[in-house]
């Protein structure tokens, strides 16, 4: 059985680590609503790009030719999976991790060679330990996604795709739906999906009552533009996503450690009083002891 310094010690180890605990909860909570905000910021910029694409896309005569709409066959597909710089998140960065690989293995079954470009240093130094070769990798902005960090992903799947390096790039990422929850979500973003070129019944009716557009210069030479910024809209948004669910797991995970330090300190403390009873009902003993003795 432990003694009280012994039992002592190890509740106060575990006092300041639910300090710790509590504290990060906090941040976490703080950033878990910046990033929010961030979310909700960019949805209408995010919904009007959309609109804007159909449109144009309508508009157009042909839109096969555009390097980042072209299909062919899969031979070599890109996975990016997006995970975070830190730890002490629960299960975030594991989930992400344990989807892409098996997404790889259900591509190498089919014959398709597998590029990796890793975002986030979690699943950088995770999939460098498993000797998988990076084909590109990005790190040190999980907390806080600018645009510009978009830009540079977007930039590079877009220069691997268009040069017929990547036939297939697949994104791997935290969806926020709540603190609680994050669901593991997996988009093709390039090429880029037919139906983002769809347009809805409300649109083509509103186009009728506006009147044709006249597009300088040709629809098709804008669509060339706008296809490589809504590439880096959603690789934002992904970024953004998985930023606010690292944030609401990290939260829930350091509530979930604070709780489990309570009762193990009540536990202990519980202990640690028996413990502190069974000394003081030894030292009575002895000194009865020692009284019976001296009288006999």
């Amino acid at each position: 059985m432990a003694t009280v310094q012994e039992l002592r010690t190890r509740v106060r180890a575990i006092t300041n680590t639910r300090k710790l605990t509590k504290a990060m909860e906090l941040v976490a909570s703080a950033r878990l609503r910046r990033a929010q905000e961030r979310i909700e910021a960019m949805r209408p910029y995010a919904d009007r790009m959309l609109e804007l694409m159909a449109g144009t896309a309508r508009a157009s005569a042909s839109v096969q030719s555009l390097p980042l709409l072209q299909r062919r066959e899969v031979r070599t597909a890109a996975i990016v999976p997006v995970t975070g710089d830190r730890g002490l998140a629960g299960a975030f960065n594991a989930q992400i991790l344990r989807r892409s690989t098996a997404l790889y293995r259900e591509l190498e079954s089919q014959g398709v060679t597998v590029r990796w470009l890793p975002v986030g240093r979690k699943g950088i130094s995770t999939l460098r330990f498993s000797r998988y070769e990076l084909e590109a990798q990005w790190g040190g902005f999980s907390d806080n996604p600018s645009y510009h960090d978009a830009q540079a992903i977007a930039h590079r799947l877009s220069e691997l795709y268009s040069e017929g390096t990547v036939d297939r790039v697949v994104l791997v990422y935290n969806h926020f739906v709540s603190a609680l929850v994050q669901h593991v979500t997996v988009s093709d973003v390039l090429p880029i999906p037919e139906h983002v070129l769809e347009t809805s019944d409300e649109e083509r009716d509103r186009d009728r009552l506006v009147g044709d557009f006249i597009f300088e210069p040709e629809p098709e030479q804008i669509l060339e533009r706008l296809l490589p910024v809504y590439l880096e809209t959603e690789i934002y948004r992904a970024l953004l996503e998985s930023a606010a669910s690292e944030q609401g797991a990290r939260m829930t995970a350091m509530r979930n450690a604070s709780k489990s330090a309570g009762e193990l300190i009540d536990t202990l403390t519980l202990e640690m009083n028996r413990a502190r009873q069974a000394e003081i009902t030894q030292e009575i003993l002895e000194v009865v002891a020692g009284a019976d003795a001296l009288t006999a």
